[in-house]
């Protein structure tokens, strides 16, 4: 699809977003900006951008922080990660964290950061160390943290591309994939650079596309149960380039062929038949974390790898294993930042956009909550288990019935043009 016809339906399903649920302030955070072919696609970028900026549908938005790294030239600091804040005009005490001068900035105006970030006080880039690229070259992977401070509830908002799987044989090969460590790896990288000693814990949220697979080994298991496996090899090198799936009976039909880049099963309805969700025991890299992160219950399909077809908008490429890559993460402080009313089962919505229409490869994915104002949050270091101590008016009894203070709404996005 044309680059700016996607543009228009994905940002037609993100205004319908942004109008159902009315957030104070929205976070969009995304990944590969600029595409594959940045070079020559980075002007689509900036008309994103200036779409986003002055839209009709988002003129009540008066304050807007953006920040794309659309530095390409720069091997050792090029991530390709795009930040956009945008805060509602109703929204009278917000400020945002200088790391330079460590303290608060008020927020005013709209403003565009590029090209150099690594300059700017007011975010922290970092691309991965070269050696976290195994046996490929220094891609467009890393990591762009934000602090702000809503209503005296001051929290990080991290923005995150961790490595995709570069070829599905491999990944089929072990349980976990080599893959799969690989993330951890840098998973672990990022929660410990913003947890370290350089600056007062907050809560904090990542999202972004963390490129988190199904355990493919077993997934292929469960799907080809039944059926018989056949390699075959390359003529030059005698490796295995292809495996293939048959069913024992019926004419001995292809169930599943697998190649570097393709993974063709005979049904992928599988993967969208109440939303995929049955297939979520085999999305276990999370689980390393489940100590330090913290995820709310997922109920939409993989988000990841949508058909580019404009009349294709449910439908899957036989590229990947579907895999649900783009999620919302936060803290355990953070979690406690959410405000859920008893009766209000709508208050806390973590969904995709656009679930019927060409949103690109990669479905958005997007959170709304509420918080109350004046919350506060505090954390020590942590001890084994996230351990912190709180003051936080969320929880407290003497203030259970007060009313919700403002919106918050987080969207993730892995536009890809």
């Amino acid at each position: 699809m044309a680059p700016e016809n996607l543009q228009k339906l994905w940002l037609r399903e993100f205004y319908q977003t942004v109008h159902t649920h009315k957030p104070h302030f929205i976070a969009l955070h995304c990944q590969e900006v600029g595409g594959k072919n940045y070079e020559a696609s980075m002007s689509h970028v900036d008309l994103f951008v200036k779409e986003l900026l002055s839209s009709d549908a988002m003129k009540e938005y008066n304050r807007a922080r953006v920040y794309l790294d659309e530095n390409y030239k720069s091997l050792e600091h090029f991530t390709a990660l795009g930040c956009c804040y945008f805060l509602h005009e109703s929204l009278k005490n917000i400020h945002q964290f200088d790391f330079k001068a460590k303290k608060y900035k008020k927020v005013t105006g709209k403003e565009i950061y590029s090209d150099t970030l690594e300059s700017t006080p007011m975010l922290e880039k970092e691309k991965f160390p070269q050696d976290y690229f195994p046996g490929c070259k220094w891609s467009r992977k890393g990591f762009i943290r934000t602090r702000w401070s809503v209503a005296d509830c001051a929290f990080d908002l991290v923005n995150i591309h961790l490595f995709h799987d570069a070829s599905n044989l491999i990944a089929w090969e072990t349980s976990p994939s080599v893959y799969s460590g690989t993330r951890q790896k840098a998973m672990g990288y990022v929660l410990d650079r913003i947890s370290d000693q350089r600056f007062e814990k907050v809560p904090h949220f990542l999202f972004g596309d963390f490129n988190f697979r199904l355990d493919s080994k077993l997934v292929v298991e469960i799907l080809c149960s039944s059926a018989t496996m056949q390699t075959v090899q390359a003529a030059d090198t005698n490796e295995v380039d292809k495996l293939i799936f048959r069913e024992v009976d019926n004419d001995r039909k292809v169930v599943l062929q697998l190649e570097k880049k393709l993974f063709d099963y005979i049904n992928q309805d599988v993967f969208r038949e109440n939303n995929g969700i049955q297939h979520l025991e085999y999305d276990r890299e999370l689980s390393v974390f489940k100590d330090r992160l913290h995820e709310l219950q997922i109920s939409f399909p993989p988000s990841y790898p949508y058909s580019e077809d404009s009349s294709q908008g449910k439908k899957y490429m036989n590229t990947r294993c579907p895999a649900w890559c783009d999620r919302i993460l936060m803290s355990y402080s953070a979690k406690d930042l959410i405000l859920k009313p008893e009766n209000d089962e709508k208050a806390v919505v973590y969904d995709n956009i656009g679930p019927n229409v060409c949103m690109g490869d990669h479905k958005p994915v997007f959170l709304s909550f509420r918080i109350a104002a004046g919350a506060v949050m505090w954390e020590k270091v942590p001890i084994g288990r996230e351990d912190f101590t709180r003051n936080n008016p969320l929880t407290s009894s003497k203030r259970k019935n007060e009313t919700p203070g403002r919106k918050i709404e987080k969207y993730i996005q892995t536009l890809q043009m």
